[in-house]
């Protein structure tokens, strides 16, 4: 069996080496690998830590530049265009996931999914991490009608049969949970091991969390838009009804001053509620408006290839 092994750097130049020297040792006995280091724009030498990798193992590593920070799903895509296994791992570059758990998933995929899902007994990430992961998952149950069972995690095993269809999306904003889940419903999930980061921090912040949220609100789903409808409707008929009302209360009590705040506060929630709704609508146009003008989805500054004459760079 060929498996490719897809990790994302970003700032990961401390352990970035540890990390594939473990994954060699602890499955380089058992499959064939190949290992695919995307840099996503790092700040560090990580690219240098990349190049010196492809060198000490030449049949085994292939690294990628990216022009710029795109972002780790951008990023895990451009790995997906290099991969020749038959079985394609994910897995982040921080060491919370023991590279030897990779076992359990290929274990499991083995049995005919077309995807595997790692999830933990305890997370060890970050308070503001695990939030995001909590309101991403919420999010995801709604907009992508995930199996509220399903735990969504970047450490994933995909066949390559899934990887065929996922690569055909080129989107500038790709959302691989969502490529995955509107792609196939053959899915499983295996129980991992998760540890306590041991080098830097996450990349994570509250911005990119945002980004990551819209991503599921508006590349794979039109909910938004059918609850901007459904409240414009239910506003409407209050509408109505208030107007009804008034005219009523003026029949029945003609001396009766109409009230200006009550008149302003109908009118500042109504326009409030427009601009919500024009947003939501400007915001599905502008993203067609920068997929149909060709925003690309990474851009690859350098690729160092594995050395396919070389040895296999396994120990």
């Amino acid at each position: 069996m060929k498996l490719s092994i897809v990790i994302p750097v970003y700032n990961g130049a401390k352990s970035i080496e540890r990390l594939v020297s473990e994954i060699l040792k602890d499955l380089g006995r058992y499959v064939e690998l190949e290992i695919i280091l995307v840099n996503d724009g790092s700040m560090d030498d990580s690219w240098q830590k990349l190049i010196e990798l492809n060198a000490s193992y030449p049949g085994t590593v292939t690294a990628v530049n990216l022009a710029r920070n795109f972002g780790e799903h951008n990023a895990v895509m451009a790995g997906y265009h290099h991969c020749t296994g038959q079985y394609i791992v994910n897995i982040d570059d921080d060491f919370q996931n023991p590279p030897r758990e990779i076992l359990k998933l290929t274990d499991k995929i083995k049995e005919g999914y077309d995807v595997v899902y790692g999830y933990y007994a305890e997370k060890k990430h970050g308070f503001f991490r695990n939030l995001g992961s909590s309101i991403t998952d919420k999010v995801a149950n709604i907009m992508l009608k995930k199996p509220n069972d399903l735990y969504l995690c970047s450490f994933r095993i995909i066949s390559d049969r899934l990887l065929n269809e996922l690569v055909q999306y080129v989107g500038p904003y790709p959302y691989i949970d969502g490529l995955i889940l509107r792609a196939t419903a053959n899915i499983s999930t295996m129980r991992v091991e998760h540890q306590t980061r041991k080098e830097g921090r996450s990349g994570y912040t509250l911005i990119k969390l945002f980004r990551l949220w819209s991503h599921v609100f508006f590349n794979f789903s039109i909910i938004p838009l059918r609850i901007s409808t459904g409240m414009g409707f239910l506003f409407s008929i209050g509408g109505f009804l208030m107007t009804g009302a008034v005219i009523i209360e003026k029949i029945l009590n003609p001396h009766l001053q109409i009230g200006w705040a009550s008149l302003m506060t109908i009118v500042l929630t109504l326009s409030g509620i427009q601009l919500i709704v024009v947003g939501l609508i400007g915001e599905y146009v502008g993203r067609i408006y920068l997929s149909q003008n060709r925003t690309p989805q990474f851009v690859v500054q350098n690729v160092v290839e594995r050395d396919l004459s070389a040895s296999d760079g396994n120990p």
